[in-house]
């Protein structure tokens, strides 16, 4: 709540962290002002309050944000472009009995939307077939070759899941071929629209929903609001099929709302907290296979969708068998579950592996590309020895690093590159790439604000990397510019109790759009600090005079700036910023400070 954070004092002085940030408290006098009534009102701990107000919460919307509901924040599914339309077509096939296909995606929103359809259906008496497309060989969206396949399998209607919305040359195969198709996405579209009986995509121009923030998953789940609906209204519910429990399914809602790192706002904040619900009740074979070889200890958080379970079935997808995430949550035998789990598992291992060996090459050619140029807007790094399923990995990790957009390309065998991007907040990606792909640069194209893919012919991979930093250049100027360590509070290490972790849950799940609250911990001693792990990770222990003490964990540090302060500075102190989380050691909680920057003490 600062209206002017340029003009506001730097929180104990930082003005250059480690991460080159600038350090700010989040709340101004009117912020903390608003914060105290909204205790008062709600008879929560102050420093709730704060962490809300911090995020956009006043005090007229803090009651339904402590306690989201769906019913309350969900619209009615025909405020969706098309809605009505998709919504007829799926019930009259499965009043029908129609032979249905779901063509998903490979990553983590494409599996769920799959698995959440697929289980609507098989609930409803049809067993339908998902097919999600190979990374390598067909690469993102439907193709015209798939679509031949499944209509020479019998299948009158083909949904596409996360994904169809430019998929234009494959849609009208299916048209030719008069077969139906129903999109189902939430990708970024231009004006022009392929073919279909109905496209549902909340970021379509022509869509007045408000719900372009919604996860495939989202847009799939109130598909199957509609579909219930007039499914009820028909009478085809009945003792043979009773209506499904649609909240029962809010667990894949939640898992691929929190991997597609969409805003956890809103709707999307609703499905995750009662979603996570669910999944804390145990009844989905493949998610408690998942849990159990992920070695999940604790009730279940964003933190391990996002960053345990997330990564296992996105393995599958991008050195695997890209099927392996769906048929995982739609299994019905736990043999099964347990089987595809450790599939999962080891295939996950093999990545990361792979992702160390691409890293360290990806990292030297955006450090020369640096020196070329520092103000560089636009990182674009590319290797005929990459493997593809890894490339959105490496565009995340350089984007983290280098805090600018970035793309890593991998250049397959019939000579073409396949890249992915990510962005950082304030760039908008999909449009630079989109618009590289009106003016002939790209043979493919699309995405949204933080991330995007495309393909590309070789040759002209330093055209785009030219094109891309004259498109974003002034945004990633005001971007960096502006970068700054927003400071919920000021912490001692004796104050990061558990109960303090657990009272913040109240203004959870945090994620993106809701980032996790920061505490400073101010000239804490740096007591013990080491590299543990293959993933350069800095373990370590932050103590203060008192004699409290809090274990702390640095990701991927030890080649960074900040990796380096930490491992230089044992027995000195320094100022250490971070959120609070409990760790679970056979079945005990812990504290647990996880660092996200830290600086020198200025002299005085």
């Amino acid at each position: 709540m600062h209206p002017d954070n340029a003009s506001a004092e730097s929180y104990l002085g930082i003005s250059k962290s480690a991460k080159e940030r600038r350090w700010v408290e989040s709340l101004d006098l009117r912020g903390v002002e608003m914060a105290n009534a909204i205790a008062q009102g709600q008879d929560i701990p102050d420093i709730v309050a704060r962490v809300m107000v911090a995020r956009g919460l006043d005090v007229d919307t803090a009651a339904h944000y402590l306690d989201p509901s769906i019913k309350h924040l969900m619209p009615d599914p025909s405020s969706l472009t098309d809605m009505d339309i998709a919504a007829d077509r799926i019930a009259k096939a499965i009043q029908r009995r129609e032979k249905i296909a779901i063509f998903g995606d490979y990553d983590v929103d494409g599996a769920t939307s799959s698995s959440l359809m697929k289980l609507f259906l098989r609930h409803c008496g049809c067993d339908a077939s998902i097919y999600i497309p190979d990374r390598i060989f067909e690469g993102y969206g439907p193709n015209p070759d798939a679509m031949d396949r499944l209509i020479y399998e019998g299948h009158t209607l083909i949904l596409t899941l996360d994904c169809g919305s430019t998929s234009f040359d494959a849609l009208q195969r299916a048209a030719e071929r008069q077969t139906d198709v129903v999109v189902i996405d939430h990708h970024q579209v231009g004006e022009e629209l392929p073919v279909s009986v109905a496209l549902v995509n909340p970021n379509r121009q022509d869509d007045l929903s408000q719900l372009g923030h919604l996860a495939a998953v989202g847009v799939t789940f109130m598909t199957l609001v509609a579909v219930n609906r007039l499914l009820r209204q028909s009478g085809f519910y009945g003792k043979g099929c009773p209506p499904p429990d649609l909240l029962g399914w809010l667990d894949l809602v939640a898992l691929g709302t929190v991997c597609d790192v969409v805003p956890l706002i809103g709707l999307n904040r609703a499905f995750v907290v009662k979603g996570l619900m669910v999944i804390r009740s145990n009844h989905n074979l493949g998610l408690n296979a998942l849990l159990a070889v992920s070695r999940v200890s604790g009730p279940v958080s964003p933190y391990h969708l996002g960053f345990m379970l997330g990564p296992r079935i996105n393995a599958g997808g991008r050195i695997g068998d890209a099927a392996l995430g769906a048929r995982l949550l739609t299994c019905t035998d736990p043999s099964e579950a347990e089987h595809i789990a450790s599939e999962l598992e080891r295939l996950n291992k093999e990545r990361q592996a792979l992702e160390q060996i691409m890293l360290e090459d990806a990292i030297t050619q955006a450090e020369r590309q640096l020196l070329e140029d520092p103000e560089c807007a636009g990182l674009v790094t590319f290797s005929s020895e990459w493997h593809a399923g890894i490339v959105g990995l490496l565009a995340s990790r350089l984007k983290e690093r280098f805090r600018r957009p970035a793309f890593a390309i991998a250049i397959g065998d019939d000579g073409k590159g396949t890249g992915s991007g990510r962005s950082i907040s304030g760039s908008d990606l999909g449009a630079a790439v989109r618009a590289a792909h009106a003016e002939g640069l790209l043979l493919k194209g699309g995405g949204h604000a933080m991330a995007a893919g495309l393909t590309i012919e070789p040759d002209r991979i330093r055209e785009f990397r030219h094109f891309l930093h004259e498109r974003l250049r002034s945004q990633v100027e005001e971007a960096r510019a502006s970068d700054e360590l927003k400071i919920d509070a000021a912490l001692t290490a004796n104050g990061a109790t558990e109960e303090l972790v657990t009272t913040l849950e109240k203004a959870g799940p945090y994620g993106a759009g809701n980032p996790e609250p920061i505490f400073v911990f101010p000239a804490h001693k740096v007591s013990f600090a080491d590299v543990v792990g293959q993933g350069g990770h800095i373990r370590c222990t932050i103590s203060n005079s008192s004699g409290g003490k809090l274990k702390a964990i640095c990701f991927r540090a030890s080649e960074e700036p900040i990796g380096k302060l930490l491992l230089d500075n044992r027995g000195n102190s320094l100022h250490i910023a971070g959120s609070l989380t409990l760790n679970y050691w056979q079945g005990r909680p812990s504290v647990q400070l996880r660092i996200v920057d830290a600086a020198e003490i200025k002299g005085p």
